[in-house]
């Protein structure tokens, strides 16, 4: 069933790429192909070399890869500098059978599998370029209008989505409520058969592109728990009262368009309901505890230790006493842990501990050199090293 799905696909990517010029093979995945292991391949990204993938996603692969090497590396940094990149790449993408390969053909998608999925995100990371949102847009928006949408949602935004003319964003985090989804503020109220949205939501990817959003909001305060309460809506870009605010400076996926939305008196028409009302929870389908207690608990625990240590060797230093190899441990030990309590702290902050303008982000950035200079880290641990085995 999966070979005959993906040589559908396979036609379907011929005639947009006019690339396949040959029969599909039997899938490897499922015995028709002798493969190296990772390990055995000169290089990790070679083609070919993994039990999971066929001949037709080796076709695919390559189309892939020509594609990120020809319309996106050549073009990365002038994205960077803007911020987003362009809508010509997304109908690019589009043509060439790149978005929505995991949807089904009678959806509007181009009827692929999964590995086929899979090898659209492999391929971008080798490109090392992180500014297309082609897997938030066809990965997650996509899925949730198929699964949960009506025919007419699908069918009008689907085979759009596919060719990169309508481009998707997912509006989940909001100022005050980070990724807690019971914490969502945003609320969209009924007036007649219509309903009114208001709020905010920030660290949007594609959101200063996007032409559709799925926008997460209470729409029962009353409800026993906020999970019971929250619904999903689809607001079109040119809706009336939705405002696009600014693209963020993000330290780093810098080509990555990330905004902030807000929504002021939406009106949305009955057919903008996303599923079920009050059933946006369970769609969502996430649950993000935050033990940020504990978390702070376990890094002043770390840190007290460290600084024990540190005080001892000051006090050896102002004696003359302090030798090579504890102080190489110092340097070592500190810094590595000066990068854990960084990395961590970022994490605690949410999607504003990556805005550069956070203090934060500052110090996440500036302790990765800390292992590096005064003596690299690799060489502290051989100066240790050496001290233990002097002797023997």
């Amino acid at each position: 069933m999966a070979a005959r799905v993906f040589r559908s696909s396979l036609r379907w990517w011929g005639c947009r790429g006019a690339w396949l010029s040959r029969p599909a093979a039997r899938c490897s995945h499922s015995g028709g192909e002798d493969r190296l292991e990772t390990p055995s391949a000169k290089k990790l990204t070679d083609i070919g070399i993994r039990r999971i993938f066929s001949s037709e996603h080796d076709i695919f692969r390559e189309s892939v890869r020509k594609f990120f090497q020809e319309e996106v590396i050549p073009y990365h940094a002038e994205w960077e500098k803007a911020g987003e990149v362009s809508r010509e790449l997304w109908e690019k993408a589009g043509k060439q059978g790149l978005l929505g390969v995991n949807i089904a053909e009678h959806h509007g998608g181009v009827g692929g599998d999964l590995y086929s999925t899979a090898v659209t995100w492999e391929e971008q990371i080798y490109s090392n370029c992180s500014g297309p949102g082609f897997s938030l847009h066809s990965d997650i928006v996509m899925p949730y209008i198929v699964k949960y949408g009506s025919k007419e949602q699908i069918k009008r935004f689907i085979p759009q989505m596919t060719s990169g003319k309508c481009i998707g964003a997912l509006a989940m985090t909001e100022p005050g409520a980070g990724s807690d989804v019971q914490g969502i503020r945003t609320n969209a109220k009924k007036d007649g058969s219509d309903w009114i949205l208001n709020g905010s939501k920030v660290f949007i990817t594609n959101g200063w592109l996007s032409d559709v959003v799925i926008v997460v909001a209470v729409t029962n305060r009353e409800a026993h728990s906020p999970a019971h309460g929250i619904s999903l809506f689809l607001v079109e870009n040119g809706m009336k009262g939705f405002i696009k605010g600014q693209k963020l400076q993000k330290m780093g996926l810098k080509a990555q368009d990330t905004a902030e939305l807000f929504f002021e008196d939406v009106r949305l028409p009955a057919s903008a309901l996303l599923g079920e009302e009050n059933r946006g929870f369970y769609y969502l389908m996430q649950e993000l505890p935050q033990a940020v207690q504990h978390k702070l608990a376990e890094l002043k625990t770390h840190i007290c230790v460290t600084r024990a240590f540190v005080d001892s060797c000051l006090q050896l230093h102002e004696k003359k006493r302090l030798d090579s190899a504890t102080a190489s441990m110092a340097k070592y030990w500190a810094t590595e842990l000066q990068n854990r309590v960084a990395y961590d702290c970022v994490q605690l902050h949410g999607g504003w501990g990556y805005m550069w303008e956070y203090p934060i982000a500052k110090a996440y950035v500036d302790a990765r050199a800390q292992p590096i200079y005064g003596g690299t880290n690799e060489i502290m641990k051989e100066l240790i090293a050496r001290d233990i085995f002097r002797d023997k």
